[in-house]
């Protein structure tokens, strides 16, 4: 079973590891971010838009904060056109992520969770932790098809792997 410590060290490994796709990403030209990249979503920005799409569904469903403006899969690569709203927009929702991941309980974690699901047409009841390792899991998946896009072009990222995540107590860690 997870916990809310799993819960809180992958919110603060998703932003901070948004923040390197960001950076890297920020040296590509609109079109070079919009171009198709062969990515399930196409694009780098509309594998981006997916993905702050996805979690802020699924923030409404875990803590009832508002519904993405996007109403389906298919609308949610494109959220955002702008570059500067896309990033300030993922910037915002990491946040909530971690304040939500800070409020969490125990106690809410090994319950269930019941949803309409769009793509599947009906209700689904699943249990939370799978839920949450979801979440993060998918957040990971869809990173790292942006981060083999921006390898293909050049651009390096800061390291990947969780145990070289920055500490607080610590700074950051050399691979």
């Amino acid at each position: 079973m997870i916990t809310t410590a799993y819960a809180q060290t992958m919110a603060a490994y998703n932003r901070w590891q948004n923040e390197t796709v960001i950076a890297a990403a920020d040296q590509l030209d609109d079109a070079a971010r919009r171009a198709d990249q062969g990515l399930f979503f196409g694009s780098i920005a509309g594998t981006l838009n997916h993905l702050l799409w996805a979690d802020r569904l699924w923030l409404h469903r875990f803590a009832g904060s508002s519904r993405p403006e996007a109403a389906s899969i298919a609308q949610s690569t494109s959220l955002y056109d702008d570059w500067a709203t896309l990033t300030a927009e993922r910037r915002c929702t990491d946040q909530a992520i971690l304040d939500w991941v800070q409020a969490l309980e125990q106690s809410w974690l090994e319950g269930d969770l019941t949803w309409y699901s769009g793509s599947a047409g009906c209700d689904i009841t699943r249990p939370r932790t799978l839920l949450v390792t979801h979440f993060f899991n998918h957040q990971t998946h869809h990173r790292g098809q942006v981060h083999a896009a921006l390898t293909r072009a050049g651009l390096g990222t800061a390291p990947t792997d969780l145990p070289f995540m920055p500490s607080l107590d610590r700074g950051p860690l050399a691979a």
